[in-house]
């Protein structure tokens, strides 16, 4: 036989009411932050599968961050070749249109100009950073600042400042890269073309008027400079672009990867708002009704029964 009582029923239904409220709670938490639960406990026999996705996914991003910087930096040296290259192409064409012309009274000044290119485009830098520069990426690239200074200069060489480190990258875990070019490299045949043209001036003079069989032959003599070092730059510019396109390449498929990886987790933690919401809508209607039950004990006792 059961035993039936006031306070054995105050007890089911308090305790009925309290478990319908832990429940709505719960729900609600869920709704609101549209997760599972808040912890790795909250995921029971998921949280070993959930740590594991994470912690891939850390590392894919982190590679994912990389390519970006990498990418930039790439983009940054492209653009410092081409405007090398630029510059051995306008002095050749300075040098071919004198010729041509037979005058050389802009020549100089063409020069100049095409030498100051140059210099800008070995002192490029990257989120302000040299290039060029190897390891001593916070160092000017070249101290030369016009074509004075190829001469005054005890070498060519020492016009560079960078060192002799070639940057690396990683694009994954398995697949490491040489990334960085060193200005020396780029520049010292640019810079011998250059120099060529500033000593033939101080031993004999500025070109200035009509050019002289001389100084025409001369002239002559520096178009293949011009021409090799500027073959040379578009090789380098060559190789750099192939960089670009790998990175570019790793940047999707990282990307890629990280999106299946976002979804795989989201499979786990987050919640179906529409299952969710009837649910929770479910635990308030428990709630409502444990708490009216409850409300109708506190106006009925067994002692009304009994008489």
């Amino acid at each position: 036989m059961t035993r039936v009582s006031t306070s054995g029923n105050y007890g089911v239904m308090t305790s009925n009411l309290m478990l319908a409220q832990v429940r709505q709670n719960q729900i609600g938490e869920q709704v609101s932050s549209q997760k599972v639960a808040s912890d790795l406990k909250g995921y029971s026999k998921n949280a070993e599968m959930l740590t594991a996705m994470k912690s891939a996914q850390a590392k894919i991003d982190g590679f994912l961050d990389q390519t970006k910087l990498v990418s930039n930096r790439l983009e940054m040296q492209d653009m410092g070749i081409e405007r090398l290259a630029n510059s051995a192409t306008s002095a050749r064409e300075a040098i071919a249109n004198a010729l041509a012309a037979g005058n050389a009274t802009t020549l100089m000044q063409q020069l100049q100009n095409a030498f100051g290119d140059a210099v800008q485009g070995l002192n490029t830098k990257a989120n302000g950073y040299y290039v060029f520069s190897g390891a001593k990426n916070d160092t000017a690239t070249t101290t030369a600042t016009s074509m004075a200074d190829l001469t005054a200069a005890p070498s060519t060489a020492s016009l560079f400042q960078n060192d002799q480190y070639v940057t690396t990258n990683r694009i994954d875990e398995s697949t490491t890269v040489s990334t960085g070019v060193l200005g020396d490299a780029l520049g010292t045949d640019l810079f011998d073309a250059f120099k060529q043209v500033q000593a033939y001036v101080d031993a004999n003079g500025p070109f200035t008027g009509n050019l002289t069989d001389a100084q025409s032959t001369f002239l002559k003599g520096l178009l293949p400079s011009f021409d090799a070092a500027h073959k040379d730059l578009v090789t380098a510019q060559g190789k750099n672009g192939l960089n670009q396109k790998r990175f570019e390449d790793a940047q999707v498929s990282l990307q890629d990867q990280s999106d299946s990886l976002t979804v795989m987790i989201g499979g786990v933690v987050d919640v179906d708002m529409a299952e969710a919401v009837t649910r929770l809508q479910a635990a308030q209607l428990a709630v409502q009704a444990s708490a009216q039950v409850f409300a109708s004990l506190q106006n009925s006792s067994l002692l009304n029964v009994l008489k």
